[in-house]
């Protein structure tokens, strides 16, 4: 099992990015055993549809959830229909949320928690 958090960093040390597709990296971690992967958002200077790119590049990499601060209708719905869990309004260090994760602590999202273009300034 494998999870997908936005992060300002290329790291465990990171902070969680509050935006999902314009956010700089993504970690992916095997929560069981903290190893990760580092992956670039290429979408992250899309002029538009960066959550709908972004969401749809992480639907084939074996995620089962995503953590991040926000995400907006567009992404949410891509990944949710990959059958992708959504967990969002986290803050704080990656390896924090994933150990929240981890715990139980973290409660799953029903519904995006921000309107479209949030990312840009525009929501």
């Amino acid at each position: 099992m494998k999870i997908a958090v936005s992060a300002n960093g290329p790291g465990l040390d990171a902070e969680v990015d509050p935006r999902f597709g314009r956010c700089q990296y993504f970690i992916l971690v095997d929560p069981d055993d903290m190893n990760f992967e580092v992956i670039n958002n290429l979408s992250n200077m899309a002029t538009g549809g960066a959550g709908i790119s972004t969401a749809q590049s992480l639907t084939n990499k074996g995620i089962e959830t995503v953590i991040t601060g926000n995400c907006g209708p567009n992404a949410y719905q891509v990944l949710s229909a990959a059958g992708i869990k959504v967990i969002t309004g986290i803050s704080g260090k990656v390896k924090d949320a994933v150990i929240g994760y981890k715990s139980g602590k973290l409660l799953v999202s029903m519904h995006p928690n921000v309107t479209m273009h949030f990312g840009t300034g525009g929501g």
